[in-house]
């Protein structure tokens, strides 16, 4: 306690003033003077030992601010008391509760960052590897030009192929790292609709399939207009992949005081029962995926939707068709 200033110079002003008023009292009486150092004397017991409990508590709060700093998060140094201490306690317990949640999170952020850089080269891996495939016999002198053109086609392929899919990967995980700035501005769900429907129309073509669009020209939401349209257009693009020729997609959207909601269905193959859990997860792919799926699509339009306040349920019937219901609300509960 004697290494610190301030107490130092504390004691010799206590001493200093004593040894005064033992001087002034000795010129009037011995008794007097007696008191004067029996009052000191207790005075100074006192002080001894609430500045040695004051000491005692800061040491603790030191010790403590030590474990803080070398990653110990479970200490609890509240004592639920009244006074300024025990409010610095108190404080001390919320900065330390505050900073192992930055910690949870920045560990989390960490292990998404990990499982990103490996969903992307576990995702690679097969296009690259098939490229290489490519390269070694377009390399032989003796192909054919017949041969020579389907390799470099499947070349170009695998190419675009690998652009989508790092593309998409990295929008997933400024999604998943909060990076991305989502607008929240009103949007038309007829031009959102029309925006997703004409990218899609000539695999639709192809297929020969129906589409229906039904919906009043006045119904909106508040929220990002792009990415929701990319969000829609993989939603829509699963049930193009999934219903077979002549099938029918429905489109349907509506507004009421609660929610905003749009409707995607088909009548294809459905999802199989012990699917639809997983229909969302990264990389997942059902009973029903096509060969080229990779389980990016339905991932990033969950994603985009609930990073919106949005919700997106999916309801699926083997034989019958899929329903995907994607609800805007009106106000954030």
């Amino acid at each position: 306690m004697l290494r610190n200033r301030e107490i130092r110079m504390y004691l010799l002003s206590v001493f200093v003033i004593i040894s005064l008023a033992v001087g002034v009292t000795l010129f009037i009486s011995r008794e007097a003077m007696l008191l004067v150092i029996v009052l000191s004397i207790a005075f100074m017991a006192v002080t001894y030992r609430f500045t040695m409990w004051r000491y005692r508590e800061i040491e603790q709060l030191s010790s403590y601010l030590q474990e803080i700093s070398n990653g110990n998060y479970k200490l609890d140094v509240r004592d639920n008391r009244e006074g300024e201490l025990s409010l610095l306690k108190s404080q001390i317990y919320k900065v330390t509760k505050m900073l192992s949640e930055q910690g949870t999170h920045l560990e989390e952020d960490k292990q998404k960052l990990t499982d990103a850089i490996s969903d992307i080269s576990h995702q690679l891996k097969t296009p690259l590897t098939s490229m290489m495939v490519m390269a070694d016999l377009l390399s032989d002198p003796r192909l054919s030009d017949d041969k020579r053109q389907e390799f470099t086609h499947n070349v170009q392929v695998q190419l675009e192929r690998m652009e989508w899919l790092v593309s998409s990967l990295l929008k997933l995980s400024k999604i998943d790292a909060g990076t991305i700035q989502f607008k929240r501005e009103p949007v038309s769900v007829p031009a959102l609709v029309q925006a997703v429907t004409e990218p899609m129309l000539v695999p639709i073509d192809i297929k020969m399939q129906r589409l229906h669009i039904t919906g009043e020209d006045d119904v909106t939401f508040e929220g990002d207009s792009k990415w929701t349209t990319e969000a829609l257009i993989n939603i829509l693009k699963n049930c193009v992949e999934h219903t077979p020729e002549q099938g029918d997609l429905f489109i349907e959207f509506s507004e009421n005081t609660l929610y905003t909601e749009i409707v995607i269905r088909d009548t294809g193959s459905g999802i199989a029962k012990q699917d639809v859990p997983y229909i969302f997860q990264r990389f997942y792919k059902g009973m029903n995926a096509s060969e080229d799926s990779v389980g990016i699509g339905l991932a990033m339009a969950h994603s985009i939707i609930t990073s919106q306040q949005g919700e997106l349920i999916v309801r699926s019937e083997r034989g019958a068709g899929t329903a995907f219901q994607i609800r805007f609300y009106k106000a954030i509960v």
